[in-house]
């Protein structure tokens, strides 16, 4: 039954597709290229830049519509010296689904939609509904349904078109360009992005020309999806626009496969402004800026090294507990490092082999407090098939235990008790695979 609805759905849009198309011109069909590039989910998380190259390569053709279909699925195995206690950050909250010092899967951990329409040469939208029950803040185990749900992820209205100007404007939930957070793993996401990269309702306005890329992002106020905080009359609530980044970066490129890259970025109020005791998604004080200051280099498009360090502007206020014996340690401002290489065994071929190498980390207290840190070293085996599909494998080890919730106590009876630990260690591994159509 439903099949024959859909087909009487569907019917008369590709009669009119085609009707248009005979006489505007237009296109309604797939770009598995760009839909890669939009929805991968950890190397590039600047879409509105994709966008904008990618309407200025001529990859997006005008009155055109695009379908974009992408799942990755994998199956891991994850140890820890702790109870119940992985550090690994891409599944969480981790205490409703991995239980006991050893823990096992094979899951779908994603699976999205995209559409990409350009109305004209200046003039473009892109849409991505998203399923992903591994990563989502919804209560329960992986399989209730309250993390089985598919949300629109991010929705963007661009305006621009930077072979006749080099300004363009974005308007809608996305990425904030701040900082560098992509990673160099097939995979796993740096612990930067976790720790800093913002995703909000935003309008961007970028300059892109000269080897000069630079934006300034106004964001919506509130407690933001990720990362983005500036309490509004002393509340979370998004209700006015009193949040921003700005950020400017140079390419130098020395000749046809290497470039040297430099940047900087600031943002009003990043998520590190609670009282204690801490929780998600709720209102400071005050707004607590941070600053990320980052750099890649590209040689013979084969080597790629890249390193970012972020910092809170002021002490996390969250980070002082009040009651003994962990009122000894001061309140903290939040500091992350990523340090990545990959380098790509082959530039042609069907198949393109890559081997990387990740450190990053999470700082948020003291020396010797048990929310010290968090840190994560990835090492990960990649190969790109068709420039769409990836298949990989990873190792991974982390370092302390510092969940952001409650990450200094206060869901304990006792005050003075934390679930933080920085003596917690945990290692595994991830076998995977991510298509896009």
């Amino acid at each position: 039954m439903l099949s024959r609805i859909m087909i009487v759905f569907l019917f008369p849009c590709l009669l009119l597709g085609q009707e248009s198309q005979e006489e505007t011109n237009s296109y309604i069909g797939l770009n598995s290229e760009l839909t890669y590039e939009l929805m991968e989910p950890n190397q590039n998380l600047r879409k509105l830049e994709i966008l904008i190259d990618a309407k200025s390569e001529g990859l997006i053709p005008e009155k055109s519509l695009s379908f974009g279909f992408s799942i990755l699925g994998i199956a891991n195995y994850q140890s820890s010296n702790r109870d119940s206690k992985f550090a690994y950050l891409m599944r969480h909250p981790t205490p409703n689904n991995q239980i006991g010092d050893a823990a096992s899967e094979i899951v779908l951990h994603s699976a999205q939609v995209s559409l990409v329409s350009s109305i004209n040469s200046w003039i473009t939208a892109y849409g991505e509904l998203l399923y992903s029950p591994e990563q989502s803040f919804g209560e329960g185990t992986i399989t209730g349904i309250q993390r089985n749900q598919v949300d629109l992820r991010k929705g963007i209205i661009m305006i621009g078109n930077l072979e006749k100007f080099p300004v363009y404007l974005g308007l809608g939930k996305m990425d904030v360009p701040f900082g560098q957070m992509r990673s160099v793993s097939p995979f796993t996401n740096s612990t930067m992005w976790h720790a800093f990269g913002p995703l909000a309702y935003s309008g961007v306005v970028g300059f892109k020309k000269y080897g000069v890329s630079a934006s300034l992002t106004a964001i919506q106020g509130g407690a933001q999806f990720r990362a983005a905080n500036v309490p509004v009359e002393g509340t979370e609530v998004p209700s006015r626009v009193n949040n921003f980044a700005a950020d400017i970066n140079y390419t130098y490129k020395v000749n046809q496969g290497t470039s040297i890259r430099g940047g900087i970025s600031y943002i009003k109020g990043s998520a590190y402004n609670q009282e204690w005791p801490i929780t998600h998604f709720t209102q400071g004080p005050d707004n607590n800026p941070a600053v990320a200051y980052y750099g890649e280099l590209v040689f013979n498009n084969r080597l790629l090294l890249q390193g970012t360090i972020a910092t809170t502007t002021e002490v996390w206020p969250g980070t002082f507990n009040p009651a003994p014996p962990l009122n000894e340690f001061e309140a903290s401002k939040v500091n992350s490092l990523n340090l990545g290489a990959r380098y790509t065994f082959n530039n042609t071929g069907n198949v393109i082999y890559s081997l990387s190498g990740e450190f990053s980390d999470f700082k948020a207290g003291p020396e010797n407090s048990p929310w010290e840190r968090q840190s994560q070293i990835v090492v990960g085996l990649n190969a790109q098939v068709e420039k769409t599909t990836r298949l990989f494998l990873e190792y991974f080890r982390t370092a302390g235990y510092a969940p952001l919730n409650f990450l200094t106590g206060g869901n304990f009876d006792n005050p003075g008790r934390t679930h933080s630990d920085r003596d917690a260690r945990s290692f595994g591994f991830v076998l995977g695979g991510l298509l896009s159509i």
